[in-house]
């Protein structure tokens, strides 16, 4: 008997490092030195992914590190530079962009006031799968495009939702956090000529790199 899934995006906020106490801490130390620079309390700093629930099943969609060469075997669509755009041909300094069928999410367990259903809209949640293809690269951790926040994971998932068409005004982080990164997505979604232009010009290749 063959089940059919109804169509729609899930949105899900995990917390910086969940599951690994040297990530966490460093996410710390990043906030608060930000915080006092920026003059305002820490917040709680956020990792966000989705799941698409389309009729063939259902995607995971994330940004991590990059851990090996099999980058086909979890849905890898695309890998981006680190830090630098000049170290991206290292592994250590790439990461990648998953749309993985019934994958992985391994801290999905420790997301806080999740999942946000985005939408029910078939047609939204197919646009959202179908963007995954050509989702920009930009180096992580970087402004370069001069958005006023740098390029983050959480930039992919909403750079991906405000493309596809999905109403993000009332999706809203859990109390007292922070999600690096979001509002330079969405605002890349509104600039998409820019966005062709830096990668036609300074940009290393979207498709999935190998070495």
């Amino acid at each position: 008997m063959t089940t059919t899934r109804k169509p729609g995006v899930d949105l899900y906020w995990i917390p910086l490092g969940a599951g690994g106490r040297s990530l966490r801490f460093n996410g710390i130390v990043y906030e608060t030195i930000t915080a006092v620079v920026q003059g305002r309390p820490r917040c709680d700093i956020y990792h966000s992914a989705l799941g698409i629930d389309l009729p063939h099943g259902r995607f995971m969609v994330e940004m991590t590190p990059v851990p090996d060469r099999r980058g086909e075997l979890r849905g890898v669509v695309a890998e981006g530079a680190v830090g630098m755009a000049t170290l991206g041909h290292l592994r250590l300094f790439r990461y990648e962009i998953r749309r993985w069928r019934d994958g992985v999410v391994p801290d999905l367990d420790d997301a806080v006031a999740s999942p946000v259903r985005v939408t029910d809209d078939a047609i939204v949640a197919q646009r959202t799968f179908d963007l995954l293809d050509s989702v920009p690269t930009p180096v992580w951790g970087r402004d370069l495009l001069n958005i006023g926040d740098m390029w983050s994971c959480n930039s992919v998932i909403s750079w991906t939702l405000a493309t596809a068409g999905a109403h993000l005004d009332d999706v809203h982080l859990p109390p007292h956090g922070r999600a690096p990164g979001w509002d330079t997505g969405i605002a890349l979604s509104k600039r998409a000529a820019q966005w062709k232009a830096f990668a036609d010009t300074a940009q290393p290749s979207t498709s999935v790199l190998v070495s």
